[in-house]
Protein backbone atom coordinates (compact mmCIF):
# COMPACT_ATOMS: atom_id res chain seq x y z
CA UNK A 1 0.00 0.00 0.00
CA UNK A 2 1.61 3.66 -0.70
CA UNK A 3 1.11 6.57 1.89
CA UNK A 4 -2.61 7.84 1.95
CA UNK A 5 -2.35 11.71 1.30
CA UNK A 6 -4.30 14.65 1.62
CA UNK A 7 -4.92 15.07 -2.35
CA UNK A 8 -5.84 11.29 -2.43
CA UNK A 9 -8.52 11.51 -0.16
CA UNK A 10 -10.09 14.80 -1.86
CA UNK A 11 -10.27 12.73 -5.10
CA UNK A 12 -11.54 9.70 -3.59
CA UNK A 13 -14.62 11.41 -1.12
CA UNK A 14 -16.52 13.43 -3.26
CA UNK A 15 -18.44 14.53 -0.69
CA UNK A 16 -15.84 16.85 0.88
CA UNK A 17 -16.23 20.03 -0.86
CA UNK A 18 -15.51 23.53 -0.11
CA UNK A 19 -17.23 26.23 -2.67
CA UNK A 20 -17.05 29.99 -2.63
CA UNK A 21 -20.05 31.55 -1.16
CA UNK A 22 -18.78 35.32 -1.69
CA UNK A 23 -15.70 36.96 -2.36
CA UNK A 24 -14.05 40.51 -3.23
CA UNK A 25 -14.32 40.62 -6.65
CA UNK A 26 -10.50 42.15 -7.35
CA UNK A 27 -9.16 41.56 -4.03
CA UNK A 28 -5.30 42.69 -5.27
CA UNK A 29 -6.50 45.87 -6.16
CA UNK A 30 -8.20 46.53 -2.85
CA UNK A 31 -5.23 45.43 -1.06
CA UNK A 32 -3.24 47.77 -3.21
CA UNK A 33 -5.62 50.67 -2.22
CA UNK A 34 -5.02 50.05 0.79
CA UNK A 35 -1.35 50.12 1.17
CA UNK A 36 -1.16 53.21 -1.28
CA UNK A 37 -3.37 55.19 0.80
CA UNK A 38 0.03 55.33 3.29
CA UNK A 39 1.91 57.37 1.54
CA UNK A 40 -0.84 58.81 -1.15
CA UNK A 41 -1.52 62.63 -0.68
CA UNK A 42 -4.92 62.56 -2.26
CA UNK A 43 -7.67 60.50 -0.96
CA UNK A 44 -7.23 57.08 -2.27
CA UNK A 45 -10.68 56.72 -4.43
CA UNK A 46 -9.00 59.47 -6.43
CA UNK A 47 -6.22 58.10 -7.24
CA UNK A 48 -6.13 56.63 -10.92
CA UNK A 49 -5.86 52.72 -10.89
CA UNK A 50 -5.55 52.33 -14.49
CA UNK A 51 -2.63 50.30 -15.77
CA UNK A 52 -1.48 49.34 -12.65
CA UNK A 53 -0.39 45.87 -11.48
CA UNK A 54 -1.72 45.31 -8.36
CA UNK A 55 0.08 41.58 -7.85
CA UNK A 56 3.25 43.24 -8.97
CA UNK A 57 3.01 45.89 -6.56
CA UNK A 58 1.83 43.32 -3.61
CA UNK A 59 4.89 41.36 -4.03
CA UNK A 60 7.65 44.40 -4.88
CA UNK A 61 6.11 46.69 -2.08
CA UNK A 62 4.63 44.33 0.35
CA UNK A 63 5.87 40.87 0.68
CA UNK A 64 8.94 40.10 -1.51
CA UNK A 65 12.53 39.42 0.30
CA UNK A 66 10.10 39.13 3.42
CA UNK A 67 9.33 42.47 3.78
CA UNK A 68 6.56 41.41 6.39
CA UNK A 69 3.52 44.21 5.37
CA UNK A 70 0.86 41.94 5.69
CA UNK A 71 -1.54 44.19 7.02
CA UNK A 72 -3.10 45.51 4.14
CA UNK A 73 -4.32 42.34 2.68
CA UNK A 74 -6.87 42.24 5.74
CA UNK A 75 -8.95 44.61 3.65
CA UNK A 76 -9.64 41.29 1.14
CA UNK A 77 -12.30 38.67 2.78
CA UNK A 78 -14.25 35.51 1.15
CA UNK A 79 -16.35 32.95 2.57
CA UNK A 80 -16.39 29.84 2.54
CA UNK A 81 -18.94 27.02 2.13
CA UNK A 82 -17.77 23.77 3.78
CA UNK A 83 -18.74 20.44 3.50
CA UNK A 84 -18.67 16.59 4.18
CA UNK A 85 -15.81 17.07 6.28
CA UNK A 86 -15.95 15.22 10.02
CA UNK A 87 -16.51 16.88 13.36
CA UNK A 88 -12.96 17.00 14.04
CA UNK A 89 -12.07 18.89 11.30
CA UNK A 90 -14.15 21.42 12.40
CA UNK A 91 -13.43 21.58 16.18
CA UNK A 92 -9.55 22.01 14.86
CA UNK A 93 -10.15 24.72 12.29
CA UNK A 94 -12.93 26.48 14.34
CA UNK A 95 -9.76 27.39 16.83
CA UNK A 96 -8.55 29.77 14.83
CA UNK A 97 -10.62 33.04 15.88
CA UNK A 98 -8.46 36.37 14.84
CA UNK A 99 -9.59 37.41 11.08
CA UNK A 100 -11.59 34.38 11.13
CA UNK A 101 -15.64 33.34 11.42
CA UNK A 102 -17.30 30.31 11.41
CA UNK A 103 -21.23 29.03 11.78
CA UNK A 104 -21.33 25.55 11.61
CA UNK A 105 -24.42 22.95 11.46
CA UNK A 106 -25.62 21.69 14.36
CA UNK A 107 -25.97 18.55 15.64
CA UNK A 108 -29.30 19.44 17.71
CA UNK A 109 -31.37 21.02 14.52
CA UNK A 110 -29.80 17.87 11.95
CA UNK A 111 -30.05 15.37 13.22
CA UNK A 112 -32.59 13.85 9.66
CA UNK A 113 -29.60 12.18 8.09
CA UNK A 114 -28.66 10.13 11.48
CA UNK A 115 -32.19 9.15 11.67
CA UNK A 116 -32.77 7.84 7.83
CA UNK A 117 -29.13 6.41 7.98
CA UNK A 118 -30.72 4.01 10.89
CA UNK A 119 -33.62 3.39 8.98
CA UNK A 120 -31.21 2.23 5.70
CA UNK A 121 -32.62 5.27 3.75
CA UNK A 122 -28.90 6.70 3.77
CA UNK A 123 -25.47 4.94 3.17
CA UNK A 124 -23.66 5.17 6.02
CA UNK A 125 -19.94 7.10 4.34
CA UNK A 126 -23.42 9.68 3.60
CA UNK A 127 -23.22 10.51 7.40
CA UNK A 128 -20.07 9.68 8.21
CA UNK A 129 -16.29 10.03 7.23
CA UNK A 130 -13.86 7.42 6.51
CA UNK A 131 -10.13 7.17 5.51
CA UNK A 132 -9.70 5.23 2.32
CA UNK A 133 -7.93 2.49 2.85
CA UNK A 134 -3.68 2.93 2.83
CA UNK A 135 -0.77 3.45 4.51
CA UNK A 136 -0.54 5.88 7.11
CA UNK A 137 1.70 7.18 9.38
CA UNK A 138 0.65 8.38 13.16
CA UNK A 139 2.35 11.58 14.84
CA UNK A 140 5.82 9.93 16.18
CA UNK A 141 6.35 8.03 12.45
CA UNK A 142 5.28 4.71 12.94
CA UNK A 143 3.43 3.24 9.99
CA UNK A 144 0.03 1.48 10.05
CA UNK A 145 -2.25 -0.01 7.22
CA UNK A 146 -5.77 0.84 7.00
CA UNK A 147 -7.97 -2.41 4.86
CA UNK A 148 -10.98 -2.43 3.11
CA UNK A 149 -12.23 -5.12 5.70
CA UNK A 150 -11.22 -2.63 8.58
CA UNK A 151 -13.47 -0.35 6.55
CA UNK A 152 -16.47 -1.77 6.66
CA UNK A 153 -16.38 -2.84 10.55
CA UNK A 154 -16.43 0.63 11.24
CA UNK A 155 -19.24 1.52 8.70
CA UNK A 156 -21.14 -1.44 10.55
CA UNK A 157 -20.00 -0.03 14.02
CA UNK A 158 -21.42 3.72 12.72
CA UNK A 159 -24.80 1.98 11.15
CA UNK A 160 -25.56 0.25 14.57
CA UNK A 161 -25.32 3.45 16.70
CA UNK A 162 -27.09 5.32 13.79
CA UNK A 163 -30.00 2.26 14.83
CA UNK A 164 -29.59 3.22 18.83
CA UNK A 165 -29.87 7.13 17.89
CA UNK A 166 -32.65 6.58 15.95
CA UNK A 167 -34.30 4.30 18.47
CA UNK A 168 -33.54 6.85 21.26
CA UNK A 169 -35.01 9.83 19.83
CA UNK A 170 -38.21 8.10 18.12
CA UNK A 171 -39.13 5.27 20.67
CA UNK A 172 -37.81 7.03 23.38
CA UNK A 173 -38.52 10.41 23.18
CA UNK A 174 -34.39 11.80 23.66
CA UNK A 175 -33.56 15.13 22.31
CA UNK A 176 -32.00 15.87 19.95
CA UNK A 177 -28.79 17.27 22.42
CA UNK A 178 -28.98 14.24 24.25
CA UNK A 179 -29.04 11.41 21.86
CA UNK A 180 -25.89 12.94 19.91
CA UNK A 181 -23.58 12.29 23.28
CA UNK A 182 -23.41 8.61 21.62
CA UNK A 183 -22.43 9.65 17.67
CA UNK A 184 -19.16 8.94 16.43
CA UNK A 185 -16.55 11.13 15.78
CA UNK A 186 -16.42 10.93 12.01
CA UNK A 187 -19.89 12.12 11.63
CA UNK A 188 -19.76 14.59 8.70
CA UNK A 189 -20.42 18.78 9.64
CA UNK A 190 -20.57 20.95 7.14
CA UNK A 191 -19.51 24.77 7.94
CA UNK A 192 -19.72 27.86 7.05
CA UNK A 193 -16.05 30.06 7.27
CA UNK A 194 -14.85 33.80 6.54
CA UNK A 195 -11.49 34.51 6.33
CA UNK A 196 -9.55 37.94 5.25
CA UNK A 197 -6.85 36.60 3.19
CA UNK A 198 -4.13 37.47 6.11
CA UNK A 199 -5.96 35.39 8.06
CA UNK A 200 -6.87 32.35 5.47
CA UNK A 201 -2.85 32.09 4.69
CA UNK A 202 -2.13 32.37 8.72
CA UNK A 203 -4.47 29.18 8.69
CA UNK A 204 -2.65 27.64 5.53
CA UNK A 205 1.10 27.73 7.15
CA UNK A 206 -0.93 26.06 10.74
CA UNK A 207 -2.53 23.40 9.02
CA UNK A 208 -1.16 22.76 5.71
CA UNK A 209 1.98 22.01 7.17
CA UNK A 210 3.13 18.23 6.41
CA UNK A 211 2.57 17.37 10.47
CA UNK A 212 -0.79 18.91 10.74
CA UNK A 213 -4.03 15.83 10.76
CA UNK A 214 -4.47 14.41 7.12
CA UNK A 215 -8.13 15.60 7.64
CA UNK A 216 -7.41 19.11 8.10
CA UNK A 217 -5.05 18.97 5.30
CA UNK A 218 -7.80 18.15 2.93
CA UNK A 219 -9.13 20.92 4.20
CA UNK A 220 -6.40 22.94 3.35
CA UNK A 221 -6.33 21.31 -0.31
CA UNK A 222 -9.96 21.93 -1.21
CA UNK A 223 -9.26 25.59 -0.32
CA UNK A 224 -5.71 26.40 -1.88
CA UNK A 225 -7.13 26.24 -5.83
CA UNK A 226 -9.93 28.36 -4.93
CA UNK A 227 -7.44 30.86 -3.00
CA UNK A 228 -5.08 30.23 -6.79
CA UNK A 229 -7.79 31.85 -8.29
CA UNK A 230 -9.01 34.74 -6.12
CA UNK A 231 -5.55 36.26 -5.16
CA UNK A 232 -3.31 35.03 -8.42
CA UNK A 233 -0.31 36.91 -7.49
CA UNK A 234 -0.36 36.55 -3.28
CA UNK A 235 -1.15 32.70 -3.83
CA UNK A 236 1.94 32.18 -5.97
CA UNK A 237 3.81 34.33 -3.83
CA UNK A 238 3.04 31.99 -0.98
CA UNK A 239 3.22 28.78 -2.79
CA UNK A 240 6.84 29.54 -3.36
CA UNK A 241 8.09 30.74 -0.28
CA UNK A 242 5.57 29.35 2.67
CA UNK A 243 3.36 26.31 1.91
CA UNK A 244 4.27 23.42 3.51
CA UNK A 245 7.08 25.39 5.28
CA UNK A 246 5.91 26.08 8.90
CA UNK A 247 7.55 29.26 8.88
CA UNK A 248 6.09 31.60 11.39
CA UNK A 249 2.39 32.23 10.57
CA UNK A 250 2.45 36.11 9.32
Amino acid sequence: MKPVTSADILKVDKRLQVCVLQAFENPEKIIYQGAKCDYSEEPIHERDTEGVDFGLFIIDKLLGNDRGHWGPLEHAAITLSCSGFEHSVMVQARTHRVGVSFDVQSQRYTSKRVLRCGAGELEVDDVFYFRPAGLYTDRKGAKYEYEDEQILQDMERCFDQCVRYRYRVNCLGYAEEHARSFLPQNIRQNFVVSFNLRSLLHFMDLRFKKDAQLEIQTLCEAMAPIAAEWAPSVWSYYENKRLHKAKLAP
